[in-house]
Parts: C-alpha cells; structure tokens; sequence
C-alpha cells in the first residue's frame, strides 16, 4: 500500500490482519491483540513506524521558567485578591478545523524511507471555528461554531444540539462582534446559575477580539475576571489546548479518513479534570508545569571591550587584500591561543 501512496494508519493494518484472518474460513474468528502491529513491525525489518511532529520555535523560547512563574504569580495573586473558588474557573478558547481534512499520524511504511508519507486529502478546505468552554470541575458549556457565510441556512443545522450556538462570518473565524455576543448571551447566562462564590475566573489567549474594551467592560459588569495566559504557551498553560484540542482534531481528522465508521468519539468530565491540573490551574501547582520545562533562556555573555577582539573582515578585492587578511587572521589565532605564565610564588 506504501508503494500506491497509501501508507496505512496502525488501525487500518490491524484491520487487515483481521481481515486476512477471517478470511481462513476459522470459527469462532480470530482477532490480533491490540500490541499485534507493534509486535509485527518490530520483527519485520522492511517496515517501520515514522511519526512527524510540528513545533513552533516562538513557543520553544517562552519555555523560559521565570515567564511561566510570573503567569502562576499572576493567576494566584487574582484567585486570592478575588477570593474566587476552584469551581468558578473556566478556560475558554477557540479552535478551527479545515473542513473534511485529515489528520497527521504514524503510519506504516517500508523501512528504508525517512521522509513523510504523504495522505490524501478529500480537498475540502473550508474553515469552521468552534469556541469552547471547560469549567474546573469537570462540566462544559455547549459549543459555538462559527461558519464561513453571510447567513444562515436551517437545512445545515438539523442534526446540530439546540443547545448549540452558530453563527457566521466572512472568513469563518471569530471577530470582536462574536466573542462579544458568546459572552453576552452565552457564557454568562449558561455560568450564572452555576457560581459557587462571587467572582468567576476566565482563562483565555490574547487573541484580539478576546482583549478589547467592550468584553473587559462586559466582564467587570458581571463579575468575571479575564485572565491572558503569555504569548505561545498554551500548549503548557490551557486546559483546553494541553487534554482537549488534540484529542478533538485527532478524531475528527480519523472520522473523516474512516468514513465515520467508528462512531462519535468524545471528552469526559475526568478529561476536564486532568487539563486543569496538567496545566497547573486546579489545584494550583506551578511546579507541575514548570518541571516539565528543558529550556531556560540565558543572557548571552557581552563581548569583550578588548581592540583585538573587533577585527571585521571585508571582502578582498586584490591579492594584496588577501595577504594583509590572512596575517590579520593568523595574528588574532596567536593572540587567543596564547596563555600568559602564572606569576611565581
């Protein structure tokens, strides 16, 4: 299947064990186990497992320890100063999906290639955005997706939850004017009923239209505290990117290459749970994040004031330019490969 550029998922290589099987004519069917494709790669040379990995070099340099603590200072300083309880803290955030793409997984392919297999894709590239909102405890708000249109058509929506809200714009992403009615006449009706203290807590990114003066009013207004996590961290800071977002784009980016076969799969209140304390949010546990970091920046030593470290060379343009270069290159050698004899006793 490789060699027809259809380098197959580990599901669908079991699946053709267990066709093969089953094809025996045996009764009862035999099954392989759920290691069987790791078993069979392992002790078949020709084969091998590749997996590709993006990530961004910008949030690689925000790994620095001290950002991330001053954003736990900051997320302390607020809960107390507020008195706000765990169960008032949600996490909010927006996700988009090109429509009928799949998703990047390991496949299986023959053993002499290191480069990415490439996958078909259906060619269906337009955008819809879904906001969601998870609350510390372990429940969540109904969705908001978001549509590429000008207006809507009922006869898309008659298989979507009432609860659901839609709406549309021109490029199918957010705007101030969406995320200002998602709050208006989403989040704070839906959480009203359901605060347990005074205050709520509104973990976000610095999206723009998350951080303009109506939504920060609207916010005061109705006693939530918005709180912007730093630039390029959520995938260590946001419940939401950290257990949720993943898991969400990896099975609808399989439903699609499998032609739902498999069913809806979904996120439960234990997954809610588990995002707030892998990101250190509930119970509050800096440390939990920042023992994971492997990148701390440093500041890099000044040069030396000293004249014979300032030699500049410029490009020669006669013979005469070449020697005089060469001997200024090989004077500076000598000079910083000479050690001075210690002082005597």
């Amino acid at each position: 299947m490789d060699t027809r550029g259809i380098a197959p998922r580990q599901d669908m290589v079991r699946e053709i064990a267990n066709l093969l099987l089953a094809k025996r004519g045996e009764r009862p069917t035999q099954l392989v186990g759920s290691k069987w494709v790791y078993n069979y790669i392992q002790r078949t040379p020709d084969i091998a497992m590749r997996f590709s990995r993006q990530y961004n070099y910008q949030r690689a340099i925000c790994e620095d320890p001290v950002v991330i603590q001053q954003w736990f200072d900051r997320v302390q300083q607020v809960i107390l100063q507020y008195r706000i309880l765990a169960e008032d803290i949600y996490n909010f955030d927006e996700t988009g999906f090109a429509m009928g793409l799949t998703s990047t997984s390991k496949v299986v392919t023959r053993a002499e290639y290191y480069s990415k297999r490439r996958v078909i894709q259906p060619g269906n590239r337009e955008w819809v955005t879904a906001i969601e909102t998870i609350n510390s405890s372990g429940w969540a708000l109904p969705p908001t997706i978001i549509f590429k249109a000008k207006m809507f058509n009922q006869a898309w929506f008659s298989t979507i939850p009432r609860d659901w809200r839609l709406e549309v714009s021109e490029n199918g992403w957010t705007t101030d004017a969406i995320s200002l009615d998602w709050l208006r006449y989403h989040f704070l009706p839906l959480t009203k009923g359901r605060t347990h203290g005074k205050w709520r807590l509104l973990i976000m990114d610095g999206h723009g239209s998350h951080v303009t003066a109506q939504f920060d009013d609207l916010c005061a207004e109705n006693m939530v505290i918005p709180i912007c996590m730093p630039p390029h961290s959520s995938h260590l800071l946001q419940p939401l990117d950290i257990g949720c977002f993943a898991v969400i784009k990896r099975a609808y980016g399989q439903a699609i290459q499998s032609k739902l076969r498999y069913g809806v799969n979904h996120i439960d209140k234990l997954d809610f749970l588990a995002t707030f304390a892998a990101a250190g949010l509930v119970p509050f546990n800096a440390q939990r994040v920042i023992d994971k970091l492997d990148i701390k920046l440093r500041t890099p030593t000044p040069p030396s004031s000293s004249g014979s470290s300032t030699y500049v060379p410029h490009t020669p343009y006669k013979p005469t330019d070449i020697h005089r270069q060469a001997s200024s290159i090989k004077a500076l050698l000598r000079q910083r490969l000479y050690t001075p004899p210690s002082p005597a006793k």
